[in-house]
């Protein structure tokens, strides 16, 4: 099985800790379409697979029409085989996510919707230059949960000024709605974005590691009090409402990445292509795929098991390690886990390594710990 990510790189206006590919013209919307509906005719011989999941991510794709994205589906259709009930997400925002945009999504093919929430204080959404207010966050899971089913939201925590008690009430908010799924990410300060700007002239304080932990531990609490299951480090399902498209990441499975700046991974390989809109179009118009291509060593894919494996609760198999890797490569990954182990932020149950509830906020560093520097 294999996943198809369709990356739309057009917002309305600039949040100022993103630093995805976007750009905030949409004059080279049309163009752009064409452009990603011809790139999925290039590629249609890279998988062979049945296609089990599509995924509209961004940017925002909600800024696309219905047609528009009823096109761009239907050319996977046409170039690839797919599964009879395929996942198809579209992150949307609840700015474009009027009764009427939200009645006409669901007689698409769309069967999931990923809502970017991030807060539903008003003050965390203007700090963070979202496009939409707490009434629209609102309105729109009101109206969206009686059409769709399977709905994820997006909650940022360690935003300046977001006591524990608000970050409870933005976990309760979004429950109360009834939602399966919930995403939620720290708030990371990335170099060349607005946010990193406005904390170095000291508009902004900057984010503090110490609450994020703490608003990181309040949601694993709460979630899965609330029978959720924190199957990823930043992702939370009740049963069968995992994200298939991001579960065959994690699991490594092929994915083929369509549109700039979008990444490809075949099992040996990633791609990735160009981060520049009128570059892309202008390659793809001429049959070329702007792409570079990245072939993996042993090594590499090693320290992508690690990191992927120990993030989710599928964990590390120290059984794959032996086979895929060999006997030289588990000793090492033994010796290096030991200390985590002694220290109770790693447990090894049934020859499975995953990171214990009192590793899971240090599971990325923990992770590059166990990687591999020079083995090879």
């Amino acid at each position: 099985m294999a996943g198809i990510y369709i990356h739309i790189p057009f917002c309305k206006q600039a949040c100022h800790y993103c630093d995805f590919h976007f750009s905030t013209s949409m004059k080279k919307k049309d163009d752009m379409v064409l452009a990603l509906a011809k790139e999925i005719q290039l590629r249609k011989s890279e998988i062979t697979e049945k296609v089990e999941t599509i995924y509209f991510g961004g940017g925002t794709p909600s800024v696309l029409t219905n047609a528009e994205i009823e096109f761009l589906i239907g050319e996977v259709y046409a170039n690839f085989e797919v599964i009879e009930n395929p996942e198809i997400t579209l992150e949307a925002n609840p700015d474009d996510l009027s009764e009427e945009r939200i009645i006409a999504l669901s007689k698409t093919p769309i069967n999931r919707l990923s809502i970017g929430i991030q807060s539903f204080f008003e003050a965390d959404l203007k700090m963070m230059n979202r496009a939409h207010n707490s009434g629209e966050a609102k309105k729109s899971l009101e109206i969206a949960t009686r059409y769709f089913d399977n709905i994820s939201v997006d909650l940022i925590y360690g935003i300046p000024g977001l006591t524990n008690e608000m970050w409870k009430q933005n976990i309760e908010t979004a429950l109360n709605f009834g939602v399966p799924h919930i995403s939620s990410y720290a708030l990371t300060v990335e170099p060349k974005t607005a946010l990193y700007k406005l904390i170095q002239t000291g508009k902004i304080v900057e984010p503090k590691d110490e609450m994020a932990q703490e608003h990181f531990e309040i949601l694993v609490k709460t979630l899965i009090d609330k029978g959720f299951i924190h199957y990823e480090l930043s992702n939370f399902g009740k049963l069968n409402y995992f994200s298939q498209n991001n579960s065959s990441y994690w699991l490594g499975k092929k994915y083929l990445g369509i549109g700039p700046s979008a990444h490809s991974f075949d099992g040996k390989s990633r791609s990735w292509n160009i981060a520049n809109n009128s570059l892309y179009i202008k390659s793809i118009s001429e049959d070329k795929l702007p792409h570079e291509i990245e072939i993996l060593t042993v090594q590499d894919r090693y320290n992508e098991y690690v990191m992927t494996g120990l993030r989710t609760i599928w964990g590390v198999s120290l059984g794959r390690i032996e086979k895929e890797f060999g006997v030289e490569y588990l000793n090492y990954l033994i010796k290096q886990a030991d200390k985590f182990l002694v220290d109770e932020l790693l447990s090894v149950t049934d020859g499975i390594l995953t990171a214990t509830s009192k590793g899971k906020f240090l599971v990325d560093g923990i992770a590059s710990d166990l990687f591999l520097v020079n083995l090879d």
